[in-house]
Formats: structure tokens, C-alpha cells, sequence
């Protein structure tokens, strides 16, 4: 470049190098800057459209949760809908797509009530409190028939119908069913007591008891019924018909089964049809030894001991079904016959040693499921059965208290034996019985195959010296079993020495 002064003097060429900077915006850090930018943009879009699809999702979820709660409730209606309507068995094969019934029952208790007069009442009666009256009696009807596990199989108007020994069979279906039937006569005559005097006739029951045979299944497609069908059903009903207000007519098929239970009073002979005559009682309350009031009309303690004891029937086929069906065919001693004989032997040492019914019943119970853990474990069955017992006897109206006792029965029978009440020395003797028997020899060489096979003893020396063993500190607990094993006991024992001492001659040859 040149300059120029005021006297137009211009100056030499000089050189002047300089460089001009570019705006910030265009510099390297800026377009880093404009990468990192771009880079968070993008992840901020890709972060927003997750955070988009997710709420989506999370709507569509609470949707789908919505209407599946609605729907799992709406089943849970019909379901319980269903259970209420049907006996659960019959609910479950519905639910399942399986076809329900017709079910046959060889000695089904079928009960039909009705009140006096209903007719005439409900001409003249307000409806809307008829109704309420129905309900209020039918309701406690039905606390009265669950509590004593019958089974309730429809109103139709003023009459209601009942059944025990459905869809579960047993053989209390009869007390249980009359005791049902006094209740309900007992719940009718307070409600008579407590109305008014203008309407007490409404409150006047009949109702007629019938036991035999009968046919059990569903009815329809859209709307469900289960009924029963049979001669047991229409007698019962006939029963009812020409029963009396207040009193409770039962035909002789009831009262061969009732009337160690209930004081009955025979009325005489009615015409059936199929049937020809047969003959009619009114049951008239409890027998007195099994009351706790001077009327009759409620039971005792001992009634429902003797309930038990007859219930234990049902136990008892229960668990020797399950012994036959399940069991190995290699238990040569574990089997049904072993447990049948340690439950008569448990009835007999106990009647000797003075055990009371109740306490029986404890003991037969313990018997009949001592062995019944070998259907799950060969080696810790004592303590399979005890869980479950402790499942199964609820089932059967045991209380708390009694499976308690009956659980550590059977556990007194692992070995060896240390039995620390009478219940346990019982159950031990009963157990052991066997070795004080004159079928000493073939119930052992049973036991001897069972235990070969399953390689816990690997010959009959062996296994002799090992009865000889356990035989020399063996005791019997009762005197019962003392008295009636001991001496024989002895002599097996002479017989298994005399035994070993021939084999290891044998073997020294």
C-alpha cells in the first residue's frame, strides 16, 4: 500500500499482511456444537416417540386390564352363581365342557316341607311382605341344611326341598337330615312365637322324610337345574302331604336308620304307589341319653360322638379304597390286610384297656391312616399321612384337637416304638401285634420279601438276626397285649435263634 500527505506527497510501496477471522458461527467448535445439537435432537425425538408409544401402550394395557377385570369378575358371578345353583362337583364338570350326570345313589335321605295353608295366606297376604317372610325362613333353611352338609335342590313357592348323602355319599345322611328337619321345626315354631297372633297359622310346618335310591343330573342348556328323580323322591313327598303341621313324618326306611338316634312314634300305614304300604313315624326329638334338654329337642355332646362313630364308616372305606387303588403290589406286609388288622387289634386292646368311645374313634382313625403315607413315601410315610390327614379329616368333622391327638398316634408307630400316652402304647402294640401271633413266620417272611425288595436286607440270615435283634428289646406297652402276645412272643423268639444257628451250620459246611 501508499500514502498520501497533504502536500500530495505520495510515500514508497509498502507490504501489510493480515488475516480476517470468520464469525463464530462458521468456526470448527460451532459445526461441533452443530453435530452435538443434532445428535441430542435426534435422541430427543427418538426418547419422546418411546415416551409416546409407551403411554399408548400403558392406555391400551389399562384397557385391556379393565375390561379382562370385568370379565374375570363377570365369571367369578357365574361361577359362584353356578356353585350355589349345583354341588360342586357337578359345577366343576359344567365348567370343564363335560356333560353332568345322571349320577346314581343307592341311599339318599330326601326331605320335602311345606307350610300349612299357604294357599289361603297368600291370597290375603301382602305380596311384597309374603315375599319377605319366604325369604327370612328360606334363609335360615339354608344355614341349617350347610351346616349339616345337605344338599339344597330347590324351592317352589312355599316348598322347600333337601337331600344329604349328595353329591358326597355317606352313611349320616338319615340323623343328618332329621336333625336338620327338628332344627327347622324348632326355627319355625320361634318365628311363630314371635309374630303376630293374626298370621301364626302361616308359620305351621310339615315335613316328610324318605331314604333310598335316587337319580341325580342337570336340566337344560341356558338355564341350569339340578334335581333328583326316583320313588325315594315322590315317597318323600307323599310323606309330607299326609304328614301334620309341626311334626316331622318319616317312612320305615328312615327309622331303621334313625332310631338309635330318635325317640319315633309309629302312626300307621299309607298306601304308595310301586310300593304298596309301608309305614310312617313321626320322629319326636332326640333320644334322652343323647339330649341336653328334658324336651328332646337338642342334642348333647354324646349325640355327636355317636355321629362320628358312625361316620367313621365313610373313613374307613375311604382309606381302604385308596390302599387297594393305590398301594405297590410289592408291599407284601405294608398292604390293605395289615391295616384291617391293626384297626381290629386297636379295637380290642383298647376295649380291654377301658378306652371310651370317643377316644375309639381317635384310635381307629389313627389305625385306618397309620400306613396310608405309603402311597406317597416308602421311608418317611409316617410323616406323609400326618399332612396329609391333617387335609383330609376336616372333611369328616373332626376337630382340631382330635387330629392333633390322631397325628401324633401314628407318629408314636415310627421305630423304634416310644409311646407316651395309653392312645400311643395302644397304637404301638397294635401295630407289633404280629410278633406274639401263631402267624408269626408267614407275616414276617412278607415283611422279609418287601424289605429284599427294595435292598434294605440282603439275606434271610440277615434278616433273622436282625428280627433276633430287634425281638430281644421289643416290649409290649398295655396289658392287654401282655397278656395276650407275650408268651408267644417268647417262643418266636426261640423259634429265630433255634433258625440262625441251623444257617450259620449250613453255611459252616
Amino acid at each position: 500500500m501508499r500514502a498520501k500527505n497533504i502536500f500530495e506527497t505520495i510515500s514508497d510501496e509498502i507490504d501489510y499482511q493480515f488475516t480476517i477471522m470468520p464469525p463464530f458461527y462458521r468456526t470448527r467448535l460451532a459445526f461441533v456444537i452443530y453435530i452435538i445439537a443434532a445428535i441430542l435432537l435426534f435422541v430427543l425425538i427418538g426418547k419422546w416417540r418411546e415416551f409416546y408409544f409407551a403411554r399408548e401402550k400403558f392406555k391400551l394395557e389399562n384397557i385391556i386390564h379393565e375390561r379382562t377385570e370385568e370379565v374375570v369378575i363377570q365369571k367369578e358371578k357365574a361361577d359362584n352363581l353356578l356353585e350355589r345353583v349345583l354341588p360342586k362337583n357337578t359345577a366343576k364338570e359344567l365348567k370343564s365342557g363335560r356333560k353332568a350326570g345322571p349320577y346314581h345313589y343307592n341311599m339318599v335321605t330326601v326331605l320335602f316341607s311345606d307350610i300349612q295353608g299357604f294357599t289361603k295366606i297368600a291370597e290375603q297376604m301382602d305380596s311384597e311382605l309374603l315375599i319377605d317372610e319366604l325369604d327370612h325362613f328360606f334363609l335360615q333353611f339354608d344355614t341349617v341344611v350347610e351346616k349339616y352338609n345337605i344338599e339344597k335342590i330347590k324351592t317352589i313357592g312355599d316348598a322347600y326341598m333337601c337331600a344329604g348323602g349328595i353329591p358326597a355319599k355317606n352313611r349320616t345322611n338319615p340323623v343328618e337330615v332329621v336333625v336338620a328337619a327338628l332344627e327347622m321345626q324348632s326355627l319355625m315354631k320361634e318365628l311363630k312365637r314371635k309374630s303376630d297372633k293374626s298370621t301364626s297359622h302361616i308359620w305351621d310346618l310339615r315335613i316328610g322324610i324318605d331314604t333310598g335310591p335316587v337319580v341325580a343330573g342337570v336340566l337344560g342348556r341356558s338355564k341350569i337345574s339340578y334335581d333328583i328323580w326316583g320313588g325315594t323322591v315322590n315317597t318323600a313327598s307323599r310323606m309330607e302331604a299326609s304328614g301334620e303341621p309341626g311334626k316331622i313324618n318319616v317312612t320305615e326306611n328312615t327309622y331303621m336308620l334313625i332310631k338309635d338316634f330318635f325317640i319315633c312314634q309309629y302312626r300307621g300305614k299309607m298306601p304308595v304307589k310301586y310300593k304298596g304300604e309301608i309305614d310312617m313315624y313321626f320322629v319326636e326329638g332326640f333320644m334322652p341319653h343323647l339330649s341336653s334338654d328334658l324336651k328332646g329337642q337338642l342334642p348333647n355332646k354324646e349325640f355327636f360322638t355317636q355321629l362320628q362313630i358312625l361316620r367313621i364308616n365313610d373313613v374307613e372305606e375311604f382309606v381302604l379304597s385308596k390302599l387297594e387303588e393305590g398301594l405297590p403290589d410289592n408291599l407284601y406286609y405294608h398292604n390293605v390286610k395289615h391295616t384291617i388288622d391293626v384297626v381290629t387289634q386297636v379295637e380290642l386292646i383298647g376295649r380291654s384297656e377301658g378306652v371310651k368311645d370317643e377316644e375309639m374313634l381317635i384310635l381307629k382313625t389313627a389305625a385306618l391312616f397309620h400306613d396310608m403315607g405309603h402311597l406317597i413315601n416308602y421311608d418317611t410315610h409316617e410323616e406323609e399321612i400326618v399332612k396329609l390327614a391333617k387335609k383330609i379329616l376336616p372333611e369328616y368333622h373332626y376337630k382340631s384337637d382330635q387330629i392333633e391327638t390322631i397325628c401324633n398316634i401314628i407318629l408314636a408307630t415310627q421305630m423304634p416304638p416310644k409311646p407316651k400316652n395309653l392312645f400311643e402304647e395302644i397304637m404301638c402294640d397294635a401295630d407289633l401285634d404280629y410278633l406274639g401271633r401263631t402267624d408269626f413266620v408267614p407275616v414276617s417272611i412278607n415283611l422279609y420279601k418287601e424289605y429284599h425288595e427294595r435292598k434294605k436286607i440282603d439275606s434271610i440270615l440277615e434278616w433273622n438276626q436282625m428280627q433276633l435283634k430287634f425281638i430281644k428289646v421289643h416290649q409290649y406297652f398295655t396289658k392287654t397285649a401282655q397278656k395276650l402276645r407275650e408268651v408267644n412272643k417268647k417262643k418266636q423268639l426261640e423259634n429265630i435263634q433255634n433258625e440262625i444257628k441251623k444257617e450259620m451250620e449250613m453255611e459252616g459246611e
